[in-house]
């Protein structure tokens, strides 16, 4: 069974891809299985977005509809549960304190929070942390979160030089996390996108996000309605598990 290693970038419009100027970028979208115009969820905020790709529901379902984290009414089970209970060892790693709520507790083999510096490339320094854990103990599953590209787009704004740059960085974690696991499935991915200094808004610069798989089987969806509920489906297919049956997102390889 291949490891997955799941890496998302906050605030990644898929049209920044070939705009960063990130050779790699271009490389790993042209060989991998590639949906640039997959939707988010509404409210398009960070949080929101993320306990809806590990839980496969919209944040009406889950309940939470901030940055701040609201307990579910009538829990559903996210990703790391349904990992944790085929007894796949998963880790994560993000430098957005929030995210700590996407898992509960005794799911996780390892947990890792970085204080995000935009003057530390503190990308790669979570990258290079990440990297460390793999090697060592081989999880089966790696969610790791990089943020500065968010904080970027809310400094300088959405698609400047600013912002581009940032998303050239992240890529540049992502050809390392590859080149070091050349054997793993890479999942690359967005919360959301931006304009202006800004997302939450339903328009299509924050709705829409890119997902890209490398390492995996190509798709016989015949859907053209991808979506971030989709990933987590995608991720238990892969592992040859059954996802929960309050998930709403469908299997991209079915």
């Amino acid at each position: 069974m291949r490891p997955i290693i799941l890496i998302l970038v906050d605030g990644m419009r898929p049209d920044a891809l070939p705009l960063c100027g990130n050779k790699y970028a271009a490389e790993f979208t042209k060989n991998s299985l590639s949906f640039l115009d997959a939707q988010t969820v509404m409210p398009s905020l960070t949080l929101p977005c993320h306990m809806s790709l590990f839980h496969s529901v919209p944040p009406q379902r889950h309940g939470t509809v901030t940055n701040i984290y609201t307990p579910q009414p009538r829990p559903v089970k996210g990703l790391f549960e349904i990992l944790n209970e085929a007894k796949i060892k998963c880790a994560s790693f993000y430098n957005w304190e929030e995210l700590r709520d996407l898992s509960r507790p005794g799911t996780l083999v390892y947990s890792e929070y970085q204080k995000l510096e935009l003057d530390r490339d503190p990308d790669m320094r979570l990258t290079e942390s990440a990297l460390q854990y793999i090697k060592k103990e081989e999880p089966g599953f790696v969610f790791l979160y990089l943020g500065a590209t968010d904080i970027t787009g809310h400094t300088y704004g959405w698609m400047g030089k600013e912002y581009l740059a940032a998303v050239s960085r992240a890529w540049d974690c992502i050809q390392v996390v590859q080149k070091e696991n050349p054997e793993a499935v890479i999942m690359v991915t967005a919360d959301h996108g931006g304009h202006d200094f800004m997302h939450g808004a339903d328009c299509p610069e924050d709705m829409t996000i890119p997902i890209l798989i490398s390492g995996a089987p190509s798709s016989k969806s015949q859907t053209s309605e991808v979506n971030i509920l989709d990933i987590a489906p995608a991720v238990t297919h892969l592992f040859n598990l059954e996802p929960d049956p309050g998930w709403r997102g469908h299997n991209l390889f079915a």
